[in-house]
């Protein structure tokens, strides 16, 4: 029999162990909860420090890219899987450049270019981005009439074209810049869809990891013309306009309103974006890769080989992937075009104004740089047009093609020159390693900018 004085020690140990437990507990939780927060603001933190990097990637996979990545898929199955790692570092290097001359210049690619340029040659480079841009638009706006189709076969085609112009055309004219940024930024989150839709396609991911860094190429001319369609579907001159304006239009959104409030970079800016852009390329060329992926099983693996639209793959993945999988891909259509149109016009907009020294600028009001936005206007009323003319919408992204494949070479040329001069860009010249890439871009799209033209005039 236990006394009283036994029975009270054992009480009180069993509380203070009890007490202990709880203590610990407590501890734990309150630890569990920090971590959580401390994550929280980590991601909120690596969010903020996305912008113009981030949209310029996720607009590279607008629907005609959509349409080159799914055809690369269907034809040779996952033999291109490795052009996703391949054009990664060299995109992200080439838009590095571009955001550098932006941050540190305070002026746009095509002012800059002007300034220690040839203008004849600018003024041939703009023209021509403007028509491939034109077409581009063209070409995406009836992609998104048809993917919008897909979702209900009774919607009217040219109603669709009208109305997704009109809204495009609204949110780059009549929204401040600013909500017209954030708008961008959510708007690339739709590119998650086609890496869902990989995922719902449950494909043999062993098979997959074996084609995504090794190159299988068969040296035919249809494969080495594709994959010159994917370098330039890729590495665009349209975004090299739009990430160095958009990194200027950054700092005016911070009240550096004068030239010379906005010359030089400070290291936190660079640093960011140098975040910013990296992960704008890596979604960018991850998408490329699922897309690939997902029509390279499904397609190719059951005999369907010839993919000429992104609204085409998606009916044809229907039968083997089940709805889910063909209603995402409906929905990255529509999504990715709202995301590239106004990359596109806007690209040209700035690179002509510019040019003619123009006003310019999304976060000017119409009337104060009426120019700047009649050309955006232009821009969209052909890319209208193209669908009411009869002009068939692959042959508007060959044309597209080939005015892509003449003006690249020529834009990456002054862009390596001036982010190499110490005279122009200071502290923030490139590295002896980057030039190297720059002038390796430059090469490799000389020659897939040669082939495409040469093949396509055959």
């Amino acid at each position: 029999m236990l006394n009283k004085d036994e029975i009270t020690t054992d009480v009180n140990e069993i509380k203070t162990r009890v007490g202990d437990s709880l203590a610990s507990q407590k501890a734990v939780g309150a630890m569990a909860t920090g971590q959580v927060i401390k994550t929280a603001h980590e991601v909120k933190s690596y969010w903020n420090k996305l912008g113009p990097g981030l949209t310029t990637g996720a607009s590279d996979d607008d629907p005609s890219g959509i349409a080159t990545y799914s055809q690369a898929g269907a034809r040779y199955g996952f033999q291109l899987l490795w052009l996703a790692a391949f054009t990664f570092p060299l995109m992200s290097v080439v838009q590095e450049m571009c955001a550098r001359i932006g941050l540190v210049t305070g002026r746009g690619l095509a002012g800059t270019i002007r300034l220690h340029f040839s203008k004849k040659l600018l003024y041939t480079v703009s023209l021509l981005l403007f028509v491939a841009n034109a077409f581009n638009i063209g070409a995406d706006l009836g992609a998104m009439a048809k993917g919008a189709q897909l979702i209900n076969a009774g919607w009217n085609f040219y109603m669709l074209v009208i109305g997704f112009s009109a809204i495009s055309l609204a949110l780059q004219v009549f929204t401040p810049y600013d909500k017209y940024a954030r708008y961008l930024k959510w708007l690339a989150m739709v590119l998650l869809a086609y890496v869902a839709s990989a995922i719902l396609a449950h494909l043999n991911w062993a098979d997959v990891m074996r084609h995504a860094f090794i190159p299988h190429i068969k040296f035919d001319k249809d494969q080495l013309l594709l994959i010159c369609g994917v370098l330039g579907t890729t590495i665009s001159p349209y975004l090299f306009f739009w990430q160095t304006s958009q990194e200027v239009e950054g700092e005016i959104s911070k009240g550096k309103t004068s030239l010379v409030s906005r010359r030089g970079a400070t290291t936190s800016e660079i640093k960011n974006m140098r975040i910013d852009v990296w992960s704008g390329m890596f979604l960018s060329n991850v998408v490329m890769f699922f897309i690939i992926a997902a029509c390279g099983a499904l397609l190719f693996g059951n005999g369907i080989t010839n993919i000429t639209t992104a609204s085409q793959a998606a009916e044809a993945l229907r039968p083997f992937a089940g709805d889910a999988t063909y209603f995402l891909f409906a929905v990255g259509i529509i999504g990715t075009g709202l995301l590239a149109i106004p990359v596109l016009a806007g690209s040209s907009s700035y690179a002509i104004a510019e040019s003619f020294q123009w006003k310019e600028g999304l976060s000017r009001k119409l009337r104060q740089a009426q120019a700047f936005y009649a050309t955006i206007f232009l821009s969209m009323l052909i890319g209208l047009g193209i669908n009411f003319i009869g002009i068939d919408p692959i042959k508007a992204l060959i044309y597209s093609a080939v005015f892509n494949g003449i003006i690249a070479p020529l834009i990456l040329l002054p862009i390596v020159l001036i982010s190499s001069n110490r005279k122009i860009m200071g502290e923030w010249t490139n590295h002896k390693l980057t030039t190297l890439i720059g002038w390796m871009v430059v090469g490799i799209m000389t020659i897939a900018g040669v082939a495409a033209i040469i093949a396509i005039m055959l």
